[in-house]
């Protein structure tokens, strides 16, 4: 059967422009594979018009959270990648331990989606006996209500040792769990578009792990600048596995393996050298 192929043009254009009303969030950020998600639902709930489309998901909660679900990909488990973790535990956090002396360890967790990442680190910088604080922002107000409420399944605790999990979950069921507030109370949850919002500052370090994967390469670069600006001299960017900063010296990172950017400058600085 021949996959139905909607078209562009000024429709498809006011749809992106309400949907970015509604939901703050641009589409036309991403790559093509993920205009391609956005008609696959089309197809997927039969309706032949992006006005239909728009009218369905504005009203309708539960189609509007498929659709954010389905573009955003919020899809994730505690300590995803657990070698990346291992690094991070092993050689990250004893270099910024250092790098933060008597202050807090301060932490964000961008695009934390349904708080697994944020949770994580806490877990993690509760267990190296650091002192810290973690900011969680997500650009969606109902995945960072599900990431408050901290009730995960047990599938997505697969990375984490049955002490850690007696430790620091509450179990609720056969196959539920909700993190304990020990761990809770030291994530603080923050609706912020990262493309769009003003980003607090003062970071040792940034997690920004398979968010960008759809981005376009201008507002993956947009990004990383933004991220630069926010980190502390010596602080770290976490990419995904798959994702890698392109000419990442000129916007003033080293790359230290494992998807770990360092900061040794700041971004505008290299540039203007470079352009002198």
């Amino acid at each position: 059967m021949e996959e139905k192929v909607y078209p562009a043009g000024e429709g498809y254009d006011l749809f992106k422009k309400k949907v970015a009303q509604l939901t703050g969030i641009d589409l036309n950020i991403y790559k093509y594979q993920i205009h391609r998600r956005v008609h696959t639902l089309m197809r997927n709930w039969n309706i032949s018009s992006y006005e239909d489309y728009y009218d369905l998901i504005k009203k309708d909660e539960e189609k509007r959270r498929e659709f954010l679900d389905y573009i955003t990909i919020n899809v994730t488990e505690f300590f995803r990648n657990p070698n990346r973790w291992d690094c991070l535990r092993d050689k990250i956090l004893p270099e910024l331990k250092d790098l933060a002396g008597n202050r807090p360890l301060k932490m964000m967790s961008a695009g934390c989606s349904s708080g697994e990442e944020p949770y994580s680190l806490a877990i993690m910088a509760t267990e190296c006996n650091l002192k810290f604080e973690v900011v969680a922002v997500d650009v969606d107000e109902g995945i960072l209500k599900k990431a408050k409420e901290g009730v995960y399944k047990e599938e997505q605790l697969i990375n984490i040792s049955s002490s850690v999990k007696n430790k620091y979950f509450e179990k609720l069921g056969p196959d539920k769990y909700r993190i304990k507030d020990v761990i809770k109370s030291n994530v603080k949850f923050k609706k912020l578009n990262l493309l769009e919002d003003s980003l607090p500052k003062g970071f040792h370090l940034v997690l920004c792990r398979n968010v960008v994967i759809y981005f376009s390469a201008e507002t993956k670069e947009k990004l990383y600048r933004d991220f630069n600006k926010i980190l502390l001299k010596g602080g770290y960017l976490m990419l995904g596995p798959t994702e890698q900063i392109f000419g990442y010296e000129n916007m003033g990172f080293k790359y230290s393996g494992f998807a770990f950017y360092k900061k040794v400058a700041e971004a505008e600085q290299v540039v203007k050298v470079e352009n002198q």
